[in-house]
């Protein structure tokens, strides 16, 4: 991290983290540095990330879609933690003087606690047998979260945020979610189905990331060059 202003943002996260409390994960992000990694995080409990960690694929988006042209901040979307956790995250794009990305800080909030509180009050009020026979006074507590997640300020479509432990890790779950719906193997594909599935990943912004052109090309089963092509052909 090369920058006074990210320093100072560096701070703030240890500052959030603690006042906010730990239900509230605070993490930065410095884009200048190798595969985006996070360069600060409060609460890390939350998603199990630590410093040095890979920058998510919501994130990755963002900045493939150039949404810090038009935004200062994206607020809450929905994350899924690892554990299953429904998450409330925010964006804010840290730019520098001349308003390119240098940063991202980011706030996930889990209400996981709250919710088996809210279970354990109605189990207090209502018999067992009552609540059994009315599931609705229970199950929307999740479902409301996970169905319509939360609204959506500032975004034109729903986010949803997935954490990763790793890089390898990242371009898999990328991949996997660009490829759910074939149905012929990846390494058969032909030549239109591939540059099809290139352009989709070109937009999750997984180019972006360090390695991406030799995993593609693994799962493809064809040269590195072919890849670079297909990029080639979706830029001109």
């Amino acid at each position: 991290m090369n920058s006074d202003i990210l320093q100072h943002y560096t701070v703030l996260v240890e500052f959030l983290g603690k006042a906010l409390g730990p239900d509230y994960e605070v993490v930065l992000h410095d884009l200048s540095s190798k595969d985006f990694a996070i360069a600060a995080i409060a609460n890390g409990h939350i998603s199990g990330r630590k410093v040095g960690g890979p920058l998510t694929d919501a994130a990755l988006r963002m900045l493939s879609s150039r949404a810090y042209e038009t935004d200062d901040f994206l607020s809450n979307y929905r994350g899924i933690a690892p554990n299953g956790h429904v998450l409330r995250s925010s964006t804010m794009f840290i730019r520098d003087e001349e308003g390119r990305p240098m940063g991202l800080l980011c706030i996930n909030f889990d209400d996981w606690r709250y919710k088996e509180l809210t279970e354990k009050l109605l189990s207090i009020i209502h018999p067992e047998s009552y609540l059994d026979q009315h599931p609705a006074y229970t199950q929307p507590l999740m479902q409301k979260t996970e169905e319509t997640s939360a609204p959506q300020e500032n975004t034109a479509a729903p986010i949803t945020e997935n954490f990763s432990m790793d890089i390898p890790a990242l371009m898999q779950k990328i991949f996997d979610d660009a490829t759910a719906s074939l149905e012929t193997p990846v390494d058969r594909l032909n030549q239109f189905e591939r540059r099809e599935i290139v352009e989709q990943l070109n937009e999750q912004g997984l180019f972006q990331l360090k390695g991406a052109v030799s995993f593609v090309a693994r799962k493809f089963s064809c040269s590195n060059a072919t890849i670079y092509r297909y990029l080639s052909e979706i830029s001109a």
